[in-house]
Formats: C-alpha cells, sequence, structure tokens
C-alpha cells in the first residue's frame, strides 16, 4: 500500500515538470506574434496613441491592412481582417493598454487558439550569394512577390531568374552589387 502511494506521489511530480505543460513561451515559440504585437506596441509609443482599448483596437485594425504573409494570418487569426471569422482582438487590446509584455499576450492568445503560435517567418534568402538557377521557382516566385511584382509571361525558370536580376537593383541594391562584383 505504502508502496502505490509513493508510486503515485512520483507520478504526479513527473506531471508537474514536464515541460508542455507550462505555459511560458520557449524561444521561437509565437515569432509572428511577439515579433508583430512588439513592433505594434514600438509603434504605438511612437505615434504617441492614447493607450485605451478603443484606439489600440482601431490602430490594429489599421496596421493589419497594411500586413502581409505571416502577419496578415496572425491578424486573421486575432479577428483583425476584414474576412476573419472569429474576434479576439480585444485580447489583445486590452492588455496592451495595460503594457503586458508582448510574451504574456501571446502566452494567453496561445492558450485561446495554438494556431497563433505555430506560425513562423520563411527563410531570408540572402540574394548577393545564391544562386538563382539551383532556386524552385516557387521560391523565385515568393522573391518577387515580396517585392510586390509579378512576372506576367514568364513560363520557364529563366524567365523568372531575368525578371529578378532585372528588379534586384531596385529591391535588393546590395545584393545587386555584391552579384556584378563576383
Amino acid at each position: 500500500m505504502l508502496c502505490l502511494s509513493g508510486l503515485s506521489v512520483a507520478l504526479a511530480l513527473a506531471l508537474a515538470l514536464l515541460p508542455g505543460t507550462t505555459a511560458a513561451l520557449r524561444d521561437g515559440q509565437c515569432e509572428v506574434c511577439v515579433t508583430f504585437l512588439g513592433k505594434f506596441y514600438q509603434s504605438l509609443q511612437d505615434n504617441n496613441v492614447k493607450f485605451t482599448s478603443a484606439d489600440i483596437e482601431k490602430a490594429i485594425v489599421k496596421t493589419c491592412k497594411d500586413a502581409k504573409s505571416k502577419e496578415n494570418r496572425f491578424c486573421y487569426y486575432i479577428g483583425a481582417t476584414s474576412d476573419a471569422a472569429t474576434k479576439m482582438i480585444n485580447e489583445v487590446s486590452k492588455p496592451l493598454s495595460y503594457h503586458v509584455p508582448v510574451e504574456k499576450i501571446c502566452e494567453k492568445l496561445k492558450k485561446k487558439d495554438s494556431q497563433i503560435c505555430e506560425l513562423r517567418y520563411d527563410k531570408q534568402l540572402d540574394l548577393s550569394t545564391v544562386d538563382l538557377k539551383k532556386l524552385k521557382v516557387k521560391d523565385l516566385k515568393k522573391i518577387l512577390e515580396e517585392w510586390g511584382e509579378s512576372c506576367k509571361g514568364c513560363a520557364e525558370k529563366s524567365d523568372f531568374i531575368r525578371k529578378i536580376t532585372e528588379l534586384m537593383p531596385q529591391y535588393a541594391p546590395t545584393a545587386a552589387k555584391a552579384r556584378t562584383d563576383l
């Protein structure tokens, strides 16, 4: 009997010490949430916005209109886009009005919707050293999309590469200069 109760105490301790049961964020978790809300909080301070829940909500919606890719997906999850199905924007605006750290806000959002913390930024390519010929067409299209450009009439990989090298001085001048020095 004593052995059984000792076993249950050991099991309870083991469950309490499991890493998945704590709410604190680990490094790299909620990358998009922490980064986006950090930049957003800083922009609120820089623009001297009143830290009221209503003003913060308006500012989030305005900021989310210009958000792209993963940040736009984050805005969708919290309900700050026009096509969002849920509305959790107050879960962000209210804590921000009390100057709660963005990491804590992201922890609470993770409890509400785990998808928020699954968002990750795409790896950035170093255009000065990467061999464009070895990239997939999908990656070449992504480069053009990040620049806000498209390649109409591009049928082959070489067409996309030509377009990127054409536009590189405009969008990535340091990379274009490094490539001409090679």
